[in-house]
């Protein structure tokens, strides 16, 4: 519900890290790309118009309903070289050596079990292909602390159970530590900033916050009631203060890495 309520003002807001992620994946006419964690269908998308025609993007998520969103959208766009598959990244359905690229954008920070994860990606890549993944730099930056920061500041106790720390690839080689574990090899690694722009007013910015960001569920359910009023007037000021006219220009800290067959 919330990504079709948002799907607007969130593609615009991570139109920037899908740009990055695209041009640091370099997809070439003609590939074969499965898009992990897809949601609601980027970068796969982008990539779908990328590598054209004789070129395909195979959407693989958890979640149906956010992949029907993804096809919808694909369709929009009439791209008949993307389709969606229902999936668990543990376990793909598909046979080895398939793909020549993997892109996974905010998804390798949710997998239960890295190692297994990217080891199940490399065997669905074809010998000398790249998997090139996004995942969030570090916690204390301006989206984070003007939202979920606000409310860890005035609840306390633990911010992010272990297995769902959002934030685990943050410290620099860690992502390139887990590739390499994997059995890729030649990897790149960088943090990026890069544009993270909400166009609307504070308010929206944290509702929108507040409903998909799944990990912090724990925290946002200890909040009493009566404590509900003063977070959200601290957090509506705190986002104010990257407010530029009509935008919220947060600006995000993002992890890029890649990793060859």
């Amino acid at each position: 519900m919330a990504a079709e309520k948002w799907k607007e003002k969130s593609a615009f807001m991570g139109g920037a890290v899908t740009e990055a992620l695209v041009e640091f994946c370099d997809p070439q006419p003609g590939m074969q790309v499965i898009d992990v964690a897809s949601g609601t269908g980027e970068p796969g998308i982008s990539l779908a118009q990328r590598v054209g025609p004789e070129g395909t993007v195979t959407a693989v998520d958890l979640s149906i309903e956010l992949l029907e969103l993804a096809a919808r959208r694909a369709q929009k766009r009439n791209l008949a070289n993307f389709c969606v598959q229902p999936a668990d990244v543990h376990r793909l359905p598909f046979p080895d050596k398939t793909f020549d690229l993997a892109s996974c954008r905010f998804g390798v920070m949710y997998f239960k079990d890295a190692g297994q994860a990217l080891q199940e990606i490399r065997r669905v890549l074809r010998p000398g292909a790249r998997a090139c993944l996004a995942a969030w730099g570090a916690a204390d930056q301006p989206y984070w602390r003007c939202t979920m920061g606000v409310v860890h500041h005035h609840v306390g106790g633990t911010m992010l159970e272990s297995d769902e720390d959002i934030f685990c690839f943050a410290p620099p080689g860690s992502l390139t530590r887990a590739l390499e574990c994997a059995g890729f090899h030649d990897v790149e690694e960088s943090e990026r900033t890069l544009a993270w722009t909400w166009r609307g007013c504070a308010e929206e910015a944290f509702e929108y916050a507040r409903a998909v960001s799944t990990p912090f569920r724990p925290l946002l359910e200890r909040i009493p009631e009566e404590k509900w009023p003063t977070i959200l007037a601290d957090a509506h000021v705190a986002i104010n203060e990257y407010r530029v006219g009509d935008e919220i220009r947060f600006g995000a800290r993002v992890i890029l890495a890649s990793g060859r067959t």
